[in-house]
Order: structure tokens, then C-alpha cells, then sequence
């Protein structure tokens, strides 16, 4: 298994490459478990990952990133000085990112981590304001669901017309809304992580391009999520490495509509006598897509 990571290692690269030449990237990280070397303790590492725009052209790649830790020292290492849109969650690792004013990296926010908190309040007490919280947010997403197969240009004209509209009532609304709410309550701590985010969050709807929420990440991560439940361990920093190259490969390759099984098969039986000047063949891509590169 180490040798098959090694010689597959070449083809991560390669998409690492091409996924970072996109304006706009999704990111979030997944803890997992790592044996700890001379005893039988572990500790929790982090598999962060990066994926695509669906929404832009180019290929469909998510890209695993195994580190030992959640530090924004990582996220930092892996994106250098690429230059774009990160759509992330609230989580302070990212801050860093966005933080300085010549900082390349523009923080988009994700609406779906946004209703969440809604959704929550609505679960525990049948809450009317998040209920109507909730219906507001469901119309931003019924104009996404109406504008998904549309050229970026009249996404952008459809988002101008209808989402940005929907957006000024929906943020006048919130504001009226917390200076009638109590401090301190769960209530209070829904409107305000929307609020406080707003800018991030509305920043979408100016373009045709760019996405409304993180969920692309989240659901080619959900499969390594669900997964860890059934192993119990990486054995060390060097093996998570080698399960994020092998992650990555089938992610990127599923998610082009490959089977994964069919197209490790495919590449290892072709690796060992393949000319390097030609590792964009290999690629888990759509054929479309290796041609022009």
C-alpha cells in the first residue's frame, strides 16, 4: 500500500496544481485519529480538504490534505500565495487569511452553515423567528435551484433581479428582529452569526460565478466522516499521508462520474511503464478535460 501511495503520489500532485489555479475554492477539515508512535494512545490529526467551484469552468477535483493538527498554519502552507474566493465556515483557523489588508484570499461565507443555526433553534422549540428565518433562506435557495444550469452571465443577472432583493429584506429584517431579542440566548446567537457575517455572506449574489454555500466540501468530506466509525487509526503521519493521496484520487475521480475501482486498476496496470511527460492521461478527469490541457 506505501508503494502504490508513492508511485500514485505524482498524479496528486498534478491535481494540486490544477485545482489551485482556480479563482474560487471550497475548504474544511475532519479529525481523525493517529496512533501515537511506542504506545497504544492517540491523538487527533486533521484532514483538511479543498475542492473545485462547481460553478466555474474546469475540472472537478477535491484535494485531501493530512496534517497533524487544525492550526491555520496548515491551511496557510497548502494555499501559499494563491490568490481567489475561500469559501470556509466560521472556523478561526481561516481568519488569519482574511485578516491582513493586501491579504490575496477573499472570505466567502456559507449560507448553509448560516441556516443551520436557524434550523437548530427551529428543531429545539418550534421557534416563529427561525421559521421564518428558515423560509427567507429557502427562497435564496429556490433562485440557486432555478439558476443552476445557466450560463455564468445570466446567473448573475437572474442572483441581481431576484437573490439581491431577497437579501436586502432578509438582512433589514434580521436587524429589526435582534433589537427586539434578548442578549445571551440562543435566539440572540443565530441572528447574530448572520449578521456579523453578512458581508461574506451577500458577497455571492454580486456574481454569476460564485458559490452560495460550502456543501460541495462537505459532501465529498462526508464519506471519510462516516467512514472513520469503521477504522479505528491511522498508524502514523506518513500512512495518513498516503490514505489522503488514495482519498484524493477516488474523491476527484467520483467526483467526474469514474468508477474509482475501475480507474486504479486502469492506472497502476499502465503506471510502472508510463513516460511522465504524459501523467495528464492518468488523471481521474473527464476525457473532455485531459484533452485540453
Amino acid at each position: 500500500m506505501g508503494r502504490a501511495g508513492v508511485a500514485l503520489q505524482p498524479l496528486v500532485d498534478r491535481l494540486t496544481w490544477l485545482l489551485l489555479q482556480g479563482n474560487t475554492l471550497h475548504a474544511d477539515e475532519t479529525p481523525v485519529a493517529q496512533l501515537e508512535p511506542g504506545n497504544d494512545k492517540t491523538h487527533k490529526a486533521y484532514l483538511w480538504a479543498y475542492c473545485s467551484n462547481d460553478l466555474e469552468p474546469g475540472p472537478r477535483i477535491i484535494i485531501f490534505d493530512y496534517q497533524g493538527g487544525r492550526s491555520g498554519r496548515y491551511v496557510q502552507s497548502f494555499l501559499e500565495n494563491w490568490q481567489g474566493h475561500l469559501l470556509v465556515d466560521d472556523y478561526g483557523s481561516y481568519k488569519a487569511l482574511f485578516s491582513r489588508a493586501e491579504s490575496p484570499c477573499a472570505e466567502l461565507a456559507c449560507w448553509a452553515h448560516a441556516r443551520r443555526k436557524f434550523f437548530d433553534l427551529y428543531q429545539a422549540n418550534d421557534s416563529p423567528m427561525a421559521f421564518e428565518a428558515l423560509q427567507r433562506i429557502a427562497n435564496l435557495y429556490a433562485i440557486e435551484s432555478e439558476g443552476k444550469q445557466l450560463t455564468i452571465e445570466a446567473r448573475q443577472q437572474l442572483r441581481a433581479e431576484n437573490s439581491l432583493p431577497v437579501l436586502d429584506a432578509l438582512h433589514g429584517w434580521l436587524i429589526q428582529t435582534r433589537m427586539q431579542t434578548a442578549n445571551g440566548g440562543a435566539s440572540a446567537k443565530a441572528l447574530d452569526y448572520t449578521i456579523k457575517r453578512w458581508t461574506s455572506l451577500v458577497h455571492y449574489a454580486y456574481t454569476g460565478h460564485l458559490p452560495i454555500d460550502n456543501n460541495p466540501v462537505e459532501n465529498a468530506i462526508r464519506p471519510i466522516a462516516i467512514g472513520k466509525k469503521n477504522w479505528m487509526f491511522t498508524g502514523s503521519k506518513r500512512a495518513g499521508q498516503r490514505a489522503a493521496a488514495i482519498q484524493t484520487l477516488f474523491g476527484t475521480a467520483q467526483l467526474n462520474n469514474l468508477d474509482p475501482a475501475a480507474w486504479l486498476k486502469d492506472t497502476l496496470t499502465k503506471l510502472p511503464a508510463w513516460p511522465n511527460s504524459r501523467i495528464d492521461e492518468l488523471l481521474p478527469l473527464t476525457p473532455e478535460f485531459i484533452e485540453s490541457l
